[in-house]
């Protein structure tokens, strides 16, 4: 397969490399086969455009930089790393030089905030392929690189606001910019600058004084059009300069009175700013003009997926398919299908999102009284199987009928049980015979008293229900539920008997089931595991 012909210009013609002299052979060799191989064309002298291959700190790269680094006369002559040959390769394309800022590699300097090694170390050599220099110093460099989620990456943007010649930018930056073939800073936007509030003098102004405000004037807003020039912040900025020592006069006036100053002298100082700015001769827009911030750093959009309510847990699917073969363990269903109550199917009630409890085929429903509660709301719903009712095989005694309670609540109660509800209760006065609550009441008296079972003939146990051909459908409906528990407690217990046979934990045995499913390959694959460490690491004797 042909490889792509990267190092060919517009024109078709071969891209110009000379290499450093002293690399090993080796490298040198496998340059020029690559560079060949790409399109490329190795000189034996130094060409006047085109790339030369070097290693940086050598002395010979410092002589060759010497003899040949000419950016006013050659400026499509660059000094490139010899790894540039292997980025381009990588990368499927010719890495432009765009880092470069009037024949000088822009110095930039990558924050500790970007702590990942090997993020700072790719991150250095793609400035490096491109033309750049990743090793300046925070003060020297022209292009800070930081984290955007840190404080500290707001710090620099404010302090560094109004300084045009450095650039606060994220380590995406640069790929950005590599993306493009171009540099490409973040822009600046326009905040509005905000209402306006009277004021009042208090100290005189002198003419030192206006020079000043309306060169402060001038460097900040400097086109009136703009707007901003009677607004508060830009002169409480003014005022939050105090503490440079090139801004101590400001102290002398509050910030409503700098901008008293201007607004009732706008028309005479205007024509003052007008000649400092014909002047300079700003751009607008630039640095440290009022008005224009940093543009936010794009976040990327994150997606929320939803779960369907009808979309089954396939966890359950897996557990059960990794227990087929074990002794004990009945085949799958036909089409993986799972038990109804385990499972939302189309054929099962919902209330709410959860399956209705509903008692299994052949197992007898509510009975009359309970049927008028089933009909007053809802069927209860529940993420777990429904309980078996289990027939039993004695009758409970019957309650008594409901006329003879209806009767005995009718009945009128006893003088002593009266009595005994009177708020207070009447005491035994010097010889008169004691009240009536004082005398025990005899066995039977009480009409209020319930009978005991064994004296009725209601508490005769009657024959036992025929349950014949519905313990066998009850007996089929127990034997499938427990089947299904027991399958998901079997695999737990397979998992630890695995665990302690080869000596993993129990953790690390399930977190490998619960990625492959198959509990022979489980223990097939911590058996390999248990044997290669006896090989390598094999006990002292």
């Amino acid at each position: 397969m042909a490889m792509p012909q990267i190092f060919q210009d517009s024109n078709g013609q071969a891209v110009k490399f000379f290499i450093q002299k002293d690399l090993p052979q080796d490298i040198q060799a496998n340059l020029c086969d690559t560079i060949t191989a790409l399109g490329g064309r190795v000189e034996t002298k130094v060409p006047r455009a085109g790339f030369i291959l070097v290693q940086f700190g050598t002395p010979e790269e410092d002589r060759l930089r010497a003899c040949w680094f000419q950016p006013a006369e050659r400026p499509e002559r660059f000094f490139v790393p010899y790894t540039y040959v292997e980025a381009c390769k990588a990368q499927g394309s010719l890495l432009r030089q765009i880092f470069v800022e009037n024949g000088q590699p822009i110095s930039m300097y990558i924050h500790h905030t970007i702590a990942n090694p090997n993020t700072r170390s790719v991150l250095s050599m793609r400035i490096i392929h491109s033309g750049g220099n990743p090793n300046a110093s925070a003060q020297t460099a022209r292009v800070i690189l930081a984290d955007p989620d840190t404080d500290v990456f707001q710090k620099f943007v404010k302090t560094y606001q109004g300084d045009p010649s450095k650039y606060i930018e994220s380590y995406l930056w640069v790929k950005k910019c590599i993306d493009k073939n171009a540099v490409a800073y973040t822009p600046l936007i326009y905040k509005n600058p905000g209402g306006r509030r009277p004021g009042e003098e208090r100290t005189q102004f002198t003419e030192d004084d206006e020079e000043r405000l309306c060169q402060w004037v001038a460097d900040k807003i400097p086109y009136k059009e703009t707007g901003g020039r009677t607004g508060n912040r830009l002169y409480q900025q003014l005022c939050e300069q105090a503490g440079d020592s090139n801004y101590a006069w400001v102290t002398r006036h509050t910030w409503q009175s700098w901008r008293e100053r201007y607004k009732k002298n706008a028309s005479r100082l205007d024509a003052r700013i007008s000649a400092i700015v014909e002047q300079k001769r700003p751009a607008q827009g630039e640095k440290g003009q009022y008005g224009y911030v940093r543009q936010p750093e794009e976040k990327p959009k994150r997606t929320r997926k939803k779960r369907k309510a009808d979309q089954v847990d396939e966890s359950y699917m897996h557990a059960l398919e990794g227990l087929v073969g074990l002794p004990g363990i009945p085949p799958m269903p036909p089409n993986s299908q799972m038990p109804p109550h385990m499972g939302m199917h189309p054929g099962v009630p919902v209330h709410n999102g959860f399956p209705v409890m509903e008692p299994p085929p052949g197992i007898a429903g509510p009975g009359p009284s309970q049927q008028g509660l089933s009909q007053q709301g809802p069927p209860i719903p529940g993420p777990y199987p429904p309980m078996i009712t289990m027939p039993s095989t004695s009758q409970p005694p019957h309650p008594p009928p409901m006329q003879e309670i209806a009767g005995t609540s009718k009945r009128r109660k006893s003088p002593t049980r009266e009595e005994d509800e009177e708020p207070e209760w009447a005491v035994k006065i010097g010889n008169a015979p004691p009240p009536q609550w004082a005398h025990p009441i005899p066995d039977g008296d009480s009409p209020n008293k319930r009978p005991r079972f064994s004296e009725t003939s209601e508490t005769e146990e009657g024959p036992a229900p025929d349950l014949h051909g519905r313990n066998d459908v009850a007996q089929q409906a127990i034997d499938a539920n427990a089947l299904v528990l027991a399958s998901i407690h079997l695999i737990d217990q397979n998992l630890l008997e695995i665990a302690n046979e080869f000596r993993f934990t129990p953790s690390e045995v399930k977190e490998y089931y619960d990625k492959c499913g198959e509990m022979g390959q489980t223990h097939a694959r911590f058996q390999e595991m248990r044997q290669l460490l006896q090989e390598k690491f094999p006990l002292a004797t």
